[in-house]
């Protein structure tokens, strides 16, 4: 079976190629001047074309054959670059996590090329994986700035001289201190 490429080439060149397809010999012998019509020499032209028309079409029928030919190389150098680029890094990402990724998670074992009805199913999934993982991390982070508040306004009560009573008649220094350590620790090491 003929591939592709050269079934276009052919359609493309060759069809109709012979000149009996487009012209015969009584259209050939009307597009010459009255005088000429009956010279038994027509014929023999009209021939002599036939023959200069098939040359001509085998010539390239054999040209057809010497691109896809010249193809099968730059075919395989085309499937090589997208291999290379399916497996090359993304800017910004590490490729050795990326691959640790893949591992894990059992992508690159049973990874198949998307179709367009797939394609659309994979998307959804990603974008969903991605709101959930943002809808954590802004719990994360409205967690550490609940913190953050919370000894903030532990430590205003120092600011406007009001002092809360204390447990267990601990001092307040020592309280003051602690809160301080845990807002430093919200600050520099947020939850999660």
């Amino acid at each position: 079976m003929p591939s592709q490429e050269a079934a276009i080439l052919a359609d493309f060149l060759l069809a109709p190629a012979a000149l009996n397809n487009f012209l015969t010999l009584d259209e050939f012998t009307n597009i010459l001047p009255r005088s000429q019509r009956e010279n038994p020499a027509v014929k023999l032209l009209y021939r002599e074309l036939q023959r200069l028309r098939n040359e001509d079409i085998e010539a390239v029928r054999s040209n057809i054959a010497d691109e896809v030919k010249k193809s099968r190389p730059l075919k395989r150098e085309c499937i090589r670059a997208r291999r290379q680029d399916d497996h090359s890094a993304v800017a910004g990402l590490d490729p050795v996590a990326l691959d640790m990724e893949e591992e894990l998670s059992g992508y690159h074992q049973h990874r198949k090329q998307h179709t367009l009805q797939t394609v659309h199913a994979a998307m959804e999934d990603a974008a969903k994986s991605i709101e959930t993982q943002v809808q954590e991390m802004e719990k994360d982070i409205q967690e550490a700035l609940d913190e953050i508040q919370n000894a903030v306004g532990e430590l205003s009560d120092l600011r406007y001289g009001t002092f809360p009573k204390t447990v267990g008649g601990g001092n307040i220094g020592e309280e003051v201190l602690t809160t301080l350590k845990r807002l430093e620790a919200a600050c520099t090491h947020p939850a999660g």
